[in-house]
């Protein structure tokens, strides 16, 4: 989770009470100055950061498994403690206050409410369009466990999480790239749709030539099984395609050169 960079402060070069608390202010309490030439979304009101707190108390209630890794990302009390642990702790409000603070850039909560107060003080609230910052694709797997093993072990990626006993939830994922797995115990396509039409779940892009010329052939060493080898598009893409045990195709793409 990125930190919001409240740049309608820095542009300001403020020292106000905004920065009181703020990760990364000086030592004096100011804000570093950049010239930015965009200013970003003026932070939440404190009934919305209350509310987003409280929603966060609830979900790790009702033992929301996604949430764990959030919590454990940003509060580093729960660094050590794997999911289950971290849906088993004791967590109060005042941690999950703490969580929303970290989250927009500041030590704690009551350094967060001094930002905040004088963000309001300073900029008038505008609404703003919400900004969608990731896609995940879901493939449906016959087995989470033999689906993350072909993962890691044929694709490079690591187990972000597995849900259940036995698991039927899990996530795979390989630097920004993420597959969610799914249990479905019975067909969900009618005979071989998939490869007659080539009907892809998944797409993952690289940004260079080089990079996804590299991933073929590490792929390739792997013994991965591919749908569609290493292939010139006429559009300027390279890509390839991986056939996962299930049937699922995902798409590697990059540019040609």
């Amino acid at each position: 989770m990125q930190s919001v960079l409240l740049t309608t402060l820095i542009r300001a070069g403020t020292n106000s009470l905004a920065a009181v608390g703020r990760i990364g202010a000086t030592a004096e309490g100011a804000m570093p100055t950049y010239d930015v030439k965009t200013v970003a979304a003026p932070m939440p009101n404190l009934d919305n950061l209350k509310k987003q707190a409280k929603q966060y108390l609830r979900w790790h209630r009702e033992r929301y498994h996604p949430v764990a890794a959030e919590i454990r990302a940003e509060l580093p009390r729960f660094r050590h403690l794997d999911d289950h642990q971290v849906l088993e702790a004791s967590f109060k409000l005042s941690d999950a206050q703490e969580l929303v603070a970290r989250r927009l850039g500041f030590e704690g909560w009551q350094a967060l409410k001094a930002g905040a107060h004088a963000v309001t003080a300073q900029c008038k609230q505008t609404p703003t369009h919400p900004i969608l910052s990731a896609t995940v694709a879901q493939l449906f797997v016959s087995d989470i466990k033999a689906s993350c093993d072909f993962f890691t072990t044929k694709l490079g990626f690591v187990v972000h999480f597995t849900y259940g006993d036995p698991p039927f939830y899990g996530a795979v994922k390989r630097d920004n790239a993420r597959l969610s797995l799914r249990l479905i115990c019975e067909p969900v396509f009618v005979g071989d749709v998939r490869r007659r039409q080539h009907l892809l779940s998944g797409t993952i892009e690289v940004n260079t030539a080089a990079e996804i010329k590299q991933l073929f052939l590490d792929f390739q060493t792997a013994g991965v099984n591919f749908h569609q080898t290493l292939t010139k598009e006429p559009w300027g893409a390279r890509n390839f395609t991986v056939e996962d045990p299930d049937g699922n195709l995902i798409l590697f793409a990059g540019p040609a050169d």
